[in-house]
């Protein structure tokens, strides 16, 4: 089997001269990532044969897919009908079979998500003011400078700058994200009330809340000490198949509930896109005026993508994850330009990695065990359960065959059944997802220490040396960029917010350091990717500030 050196030759630190710059070296970063893992092809495929991998198809093909759709249902909505489900099972089976494929990272799982969603309704609020129709082909030339974009940055090794990613910005990014996707939800269930009646908007408020205490109860069980651990671990295996189930059963049962005729996912013929139209967008016939309006929103989009799909590349291999194999982000952003270019001529939604979905994947892929600790409290012996993860399952044939079965489901009969979901269902998932991301987020971790009872407090906890009023101050900055980037999303210069998102990078290592001593820094935040393996590929570990 391969094995990753400790020493890999990929790096910038400690150059001199022409060679310490990255644009005159263009396609390092994609040749090392290429070479650094390409011998680990073959054991991809056979360390698939796992019942690990079995459970996480399923998994991953509700997780995906379901976010998918509520993301498109959202759209749809919102672009008056320009994107439906089958443009969200095209992308999605479309990033699902390049990166599992031909990905340096077949653990990251690509996708629709909800931010993409909101920088295309926020460019159709702007194109209608104008002209609608310009709508299309706009777009279009808006994924192409993206594309191109992309492909400048992966070759001029700009990902490497990706190693100062810190818990400071991924978490206020894992923050604004769960906040966005819970508002949606909400958007979703008043979008019930004021497009029907308040009888269907109370049954979909019913189903969408008790849709999310599923899921969260099953998911939860998975971690608790109830029943055997192989019973447990099915239900939270099998959490989403469950859940969805069962109250997509509830929602057609005869007499005062089917009644209320709540509204189900609107779908369109098989293989065929949303509107009439071909899947190739004649984007020739824009005027050329439009065309270089384009450019600097395909510019944005590309920044979104840079931090948006790392970060999800990099939580997927996050520290948690006890990982053998190297990552390769410069290869993996050149493919994402390709797919971004694709999905722009066949006008549906530009995929990228999915922050909610691709750690969820490798912890689905995660062998862990429940290790008890016995110990004595005065003459009492007392028993805690420590779950501890073990190895991970790297491989991607997971990926692959969720592919497969995104691309089954775009046919007539599958599309039959998703027309049986409520779209209440979708309100639900954007709150299982949303609240996923905050619940086990570090700043709501630390807002929570603040408020405990300092007697609960266990003496030996890191952040005792760290004075409260420093805690409180590292929290509002991270609050501030929280804040600031989901004011901005709920207006019409949305379309800006990757531009605070990006800036928190920065502000962590320019600002901070001038409000923190390097000891604070060192309790409060660390690097959000510290394996070697991960590094390798952005060019090492980078050296912290004094």
């Amino acid at each position: 089997m391969a094995t990753f050196e400790d020493k890999d030759p990929y790096g910038y630190d400690g150059l001199t001269g022409w060679r310490s710059y990255r644009i005159l070296r263009p396609g390092r970063g994609m040749y090392h990532d290429i070479r650094r893992r390409l011998p680990f092809y073959k054991s991809d495929l056979t360390d698939a044969l796992t019942y690990r991998t079995a459970a996480s198809i399923v998994r991953m093909y509700f997780v995906n897919l379901l976010p998918a759709l509520a993301f498109i249902l959202d759209m749809y909505r919102r672009t008056e009908g320009q994107f439906g489900v089958n443009e969200a099972l095209f992308s999605s089976a479309l990033a699902a079979m390049v990166f599992s494929i031909i990905g340096a990272q077949p653990l990251t799982i690509v996708g629709i998500t909800g931010l993409i969603s909101l920088f295309n309704y926020t460019i159709y609020d702007i194109i209608k003011i104008y002209d609608a129709t310009l709508y299309q082909p706009f777009l279009v030339w808006v994924g192409i400078w993206a594309a191109i974009f992309h492909w400048l940055f992966a070759i001029g090794n700009t990902c490497d700058y990706m190693r100062y990613v810190t818990d400071f910005s991924s978490q206020s990014f894992g923050m604004y994200v769960g906040i966005i996707y819970i508002i949606k939800g909400v958007e979703e269930l008043v979008a019930e009330f004021t497009t029907f009646n308040s009888t269907q908007g109370f049954m979909a408020c019913v189903i969408a809340i008790l849709y999310f205490g599923t899921i969260y109860s099953l998911e939860n069980i998975g971690q608790s000490t109830l029943f055997r651990p192989w019973f447990r671990g099915i239900l939270a295996d099998y959490a989403y198949p469950i859940g969805t189930i069962f109250w997509v059963g509830f929602a057609h049962i005869p007499g005062p509930l089917r009644n209320t005729n709540i509204s189900f996912l609107p779908v369109s013929p098989a293989f065929r896109p949303t509107v009439p139209r071909n899947w190739v967008i004649e984007f020739w016939t824009l005027p050329v005026k439009w065309i270089f309006l384009a450019l600097p929103i395909g510019f944005l989009v590309m920044l979104l993508f840079y931090y948006d799909h790392n970060v999800s590349s990099i939580t997927a291999q996050a520290k948690q994850f006890p990982l053998k194999k190297p990552g390769g982000f410069h290869w993996d952003f050149f493919l994402l330009g390709v797919t971004t270019f694709i999905s722009s001529i066949l006008f549906i939604p530009f995929p990228n990695g999915l922050v909610p979905q691709a750690p969820v994947h490798t912890d689905s892929l995660t062998v862990k065990e429940t290790r008890l600790k016995r110990f004595l409290s005065g003459d009492t012996e007392k028993v805690e359960n420590d779950i501890v993860a073990t190895s991970v399952v790297e491989q991607r044939v997971s990926h692959f065959v969720m592919g497969l079965a995104i691309i089954g489901t775009m046919t007539g009969p599958l599309l039959t059944v998703l027309h049986t979901m409520p779209r209440s269902i979708f309100a639900g998932v954007f709150f299982v997802v949303g609240w996923g991301s905050i619940e086990s987020n570090g700043t709501l971790q630390r807002l929570i220490w603040l408020v405990r009872e300092p007697r609960f407090i266990q003496p030996t906890d890191p952040l005792l040396t760290v004075p409260r009023s420093k805690i409180r101050l590292y929290i509002f900055w991270q609050a501030l960029g929280v804040l600031s980037s989901v004011a901005i999303s709920q207006t019409i210069a949305a379309i800006g917010f990757p531009v605070l998102i990006i800036s928190l990078i920065p502000l962590r290592w320019i600002l901070l350091p001038k409000m923190f001593s390097a000891k604070e820094l060192m309790m409060l935040d660390a690097l959000t990717a510290d394996n070697e393996v991960v590094l390798a590929s952005l060019g090492g570990k980078p050296g912290m500030p004094e």
